[in-house]
């Protein structure tokens, strides 16, 4: 059993002792302390008008109802009125924290964990994740248990309301996704929606899209199908179902439908980390041929693809690379004012819908993509460069200093020729056409190690080299 508290929300499996699970006395614990902040942070904002108002949205695990019911209630119990949107997508709860005119938001999702496991994600009034500070105000306030509930004539109220079609109606006003050449093509796609909240909202969309569709695992039973976790090794079911042939497209998305993978049409893996690429090629070179358009800046994280600052520089435009973490890569794209962003784990993020990672936005996009070019999938893919990225750790002792390893070997290979190093998140050694990036685990004694090369082969073979010097080191 364990319980995970971090400055984007606690999560853990569910059952067990408090202090070491997601259990209804943490669960209101960390709810209280996330209202006080955010009663305190609206407060103390000239620039808001608080609504006492929180949105709350769940997938559709096991047990999110349980996990929803305890977070409505404790949010009621400290004053504030619930919009309870019940299950919905991350990034519809996310968007209806906005269109309610709320203060904050609470999703209640693991994403890709497996079906024991269950979380609290925290947002701000502009329905994106808290940043570290906030995060690590929250925290700090569980930890103290600084709260105070209300008294019992100002108690909140819980309203239900369904924002998925408001959701969708967004997507559909995005100036690049054209719904007319969509319908046009009669696209036909095989959908794997997990067993979750994908199999409510993705049909809706396909629909108002046009597109034809069988889906797969579509009922929101929460006893997922398979791992659910976008990744070749889970897929084979719906890759079998491509390999039948009729065809044009598979769809495959996480448990609260912020990841986004795809399936070429011979039942091939499209590649998780080309999500992005794909519709990041296709607004840059769609903006590209205006007369007058913004700077073509993209933002990724560092473990990513370098296909994406490829296909970027391919435009004229430039790529910038933000530490790990959704919240990061989102500082990065305002910093940057990038037209499009995300990461290589099938998460897009299109400033123009909102900054969060959205499936939907992903999938409109990139059918938009497919009838502007005309191209099957597969040929689309090899149009990109190819790139293959290996992943690997390196266990070590709990008294192991592994900021001073990550130290050295920074300092190592800084002295090196044609090799760039960055050292905001870990270590991301960059070679001419490669790269290597160790980053440390906070839960965990161990080190995280991605490497990218055009083979896998030589991916592997470059992890394998740095991870022997680490080793020696420690």
């Amino acid at each position: 059993m364990s319980l995970i508290k971090s400055i984007s929300g606690i999560r853990g499996t569910i059952g067990g002792a408090t202090g070491d699970t997601l259990n209804p006395l943490d669960i209101v614990k960390f709810t209280s302390a996330y209202a006080t902040f955010i009663r305190q942070s609206t407060a103390g904002d000239p620039s808001c008008t608080p609504s006492n108002r929180i949105v709350v949205g769940r997938d559709a695990r096991i047990s999110g109802e349980m996990v929803l019911n305890i977070v409505c209630g404790t949010l009621t119990g400290m004053g504030y009125d619930v919009v309870n949107i019940g299950l919905a997508s991350t990034p519809t709860t996310e968007l209806a924290v906005t269109m309610a005119g709320a203060d904050g938001g609470i999703i209640i999702t693991a994403s890709h964990n497996p079906r024991h496991w269950n979380a609290l994600k925290l947002l701000n009034r502009h329905g994106e994740f808290l940043t570290a500070a906030d995060g690590a105000a929250v925290l700090a306030i569980a930890e103290a248990e600084a709260f105070v509930y209300a008294d019992v004539d100002k108690l909140g109220c819980c309203i239900e309301e369904n924002f998925d079609d408001r959701h969708i109606d967004s997507v559909l006003n995005l100036s690049l996704v054209n719904t007319d050449a969509i319908k046009a093509k009669k696209f036909r796609v095989c959908v794997d929606a997990i067993n979750s909240v994908g199999g409510i909202i993705l049909p809706r969309l396909l629909d108002r899209l046009g597109v034809e569709y069988k889906i797969l695992n579509g009922e929101p039973t929460g006893d997922f199908a398979h791992n659910p976790e976008p990744l070749e090794k889970n897929l084979q079911e719906i890759m079998s179902e491509m390999r039948q042939g009729g065809y044009d497209l598979g769809i495959v998305v996480d448990p609260d439908v912020d990841r986004l993978a795809f399936i070429s049409e011979d039942g091939t893996m499209f590649g998780e980390e080309y999500t992005l690429v794909a519709v990041a090629d296709y607004i840059l070179s769609t903006l590209s041929g205006e007369a007058s358009h913004p700077a073509l800046n993209t933002v990724s994280n560092l473990s990513s693809t370098r296909a994406l600052r490829d296909v970027t520089e391919r435009y004229g435009g430039t790529y910038t690379a933000a530490a790990v973490g959704e919240v990061n890569v989102t500082t990065k794209m305002k910093a940057t004012a990038a037209v499009i962003g995300g990461e290589g784990n099938g998460g897009v993020i299109y400033p123009e819908s909102h900054y969060g990672r959205d499936a939907l936005v992903g999938i409109a996009l990139f059918l938009s993509s497919l009838a502007a070019k005309g191209m099957k999938v597969s040929e689309l893919r090899k149009t990109f460069p190819n790139y293959h990225i290996a992943k690997n750790r390196i266990d070590l002792t709990p008294d192991t200093d592994v900021d001073a390893i990550l130290k050295q070997v920074k300092e190592r290979y800084s002295a090196m020729p044609d090799v760039s190093v960055n050292d905001i998140d870990g270590v991301k050694i960059d070679f001419p056409d490669k790269w290597v990036h160790l980053r440390k685990s906070n839960t965990e004694p161990i080190i995280r190690v991605y490497s990218e090369a055009h083979t896998p082969e030589d991916a592997n073979a470059i992890g394998e080299s740095v991870m022997q010097i680490v080793t020696s080191l420690a």
